[in-house]
């Protein structure tokens, strides 16, 4: 199969998709080029789903949207940066079930075709007056999905948007996607805020799948710092436009999941580069695991050590680090058939220390990417993690977040 990456794709590069984002000062201490008030619609009939956070503290719009998309298919998603609207007892749903009210009328749809979602600081009441001058001032085009990535961000240093395209039944497919995340990174079936539109016709049932494998590949297997948000939500709407006939399964639905996994992945990656404080993006490659949990549950505990991305982060060989993490996963090993190599050096082999030059291995940890490649040496399983380093500026972020 050809995925085709689309340069400079966004959420609107699939027909039949429009969206658009204003300054509406949800936070009253940013700047008036911030935008912070999003739409994004899509035309005609869609299908739709999505997962969200599994932390028990649950926002407001991460309630709602569980409600409407079990009731009926997407048309909508309102967005707003700066305000979680979490931990703020019964009047985060009064304001969450407002916002897709205000977006049903604007738009000539009824209230559950509208998800809502939120980002930024917890605790602290939604403006609602600012939240509906907001709503009111979005215009919508089909040009604007760059302008949607940038008003979802909050400690994000650079929009992160990725699109590709698929033949599928004769038909030009297109995918695309944006997300925010920069801090409080480490999904569970869901991550922070991700959006992925594509104009291919795909049977409920056969999205339902396709999604819940795609996140497994991509944003479930990201972490910047081990924690869950309040607010993950990762959603997908599908309209049909392309023209193909509904995708129920085959090869046309192996198709589709692979350019669904392609942008998933390329989104989660770019979560992680620019991960807070980071100057790093590593990468955890673990092989011959007995089965895919175990691939996937060692790969997950390297990724979240923060003995591991700190000596990343001071281009420390210390792998040592690497085999303790491993050694604590809980997967079936043995030590005397474990490998392992960073940057393609070899630093063990079958549980045995090989001498390295430690000098060009400090080099080689000066590169923007660093990858540990792990082998079990018991199975044929394998997986991948991403992560990135942990820096003194992680600490200073967090350490003056609301101040």
């Amino acid at each position: 199969m050809t995925i085709t990456p689309l340069e400079n794709g966004t959420v609107t590069s699939p027909r039949g998709f429009r969206a658009g984002a204003v300054h509406a000062g949800i936070r009253s201490d940013t700047p008036d080029d911030v935008l912070d008030v999003t739409i994004l619609v899509a035309d005609g009939e869609t299908t739709g789903a999505a997962v969200f956070t599994k932390n028990k503290v649950t926002a407001a719009p991460v309630v709602l949207s569980r409600e409407h998309i079990a009731q009926t298919a997407p048309r909508a998603v309102v967005v707003n940066s700066g305000n979680a609207n979490a931990a703020v007892g019964d009047q985060g749903m009064t304001d969450a079930r407002a916002s897709a009210q205000m977006v049903a009328e604007k738009l000539g749809l009824r209230p559950e075709e509208v998800l809502v979602c939120s980002t930024g600081v917890i605790g602290a009441p939604m403006p609602m007056d600012v939240m509906r001058r907001g709503i009111d001032a979005v215009e919508l085009m089909d040009d604007a999905g760059h302008d949607f990535a940038l008003a979802i961000m909050t400690t994000d240093l650079v929009s992160k948007e990725s699109a590709a395209t698929v033949e599928i039944d004769g038909k030009t497919v297109t995918v695309a996607g944006a997300t925010k995340g920069s801090g409080m990174i480490h999904p569970d079936m869901a991550t922070m805020l991700a959006f992925v539109t594509t104009d291919a016709a795909i049977e409920q049932n056969c999205l339902n799948g396709i999604l819940k494998r795609a996140v497994s590949r991509s944003f479930n297997m990201i972490s910047v710092d081990g924690d869950t948000s309040t607010n993950d939500t990762l959603i997908v709407i599908a309209n049909g436009a392309a023209g193909n006939a509904s995708i129920t399964g085959g090869e046309d639905a192996a198709l589709i999941e692979e350019a669904i996994t392609h942008v998933s992945m390329e989104l989660a990656k770019a979560i992680v580069r620019d991960g807070e404080g980071a100057t790093k993006l590593i990468e955890i490659n673990v092989s011959g695991a007995l089965s895919d949990d175990d691939a996937r549950q060692a790969a997950r505990v390297i990724s979240t050590s923060p003995l591991v991305k700190t000596a990343v982060f001071g281009n420390d060989p210390n792998w040592g680090r690497v085999m303790m993490a491993l050694g604590r996963s809980g997967v079936e090993m043995q030590e005397s058939r474990v490998s392992l190599h960073f940057n393609d050096i070899c630093v063990l082999e079958n549980g045995q220390a090989v001498p390295f030059d430690r000098d060009e291995a400090v080099e080689r940890m000066k590169q923007a990417e660093v990858r540990f490649d792990v082998s079990l040496g018991l199975g044929d399983a394998a997986a991948t993690a991403w992560t990135c380093d942990f820096s003194y500026e992680y600490v200073r972020i967090n350490g003056e977040y609301t101040t």
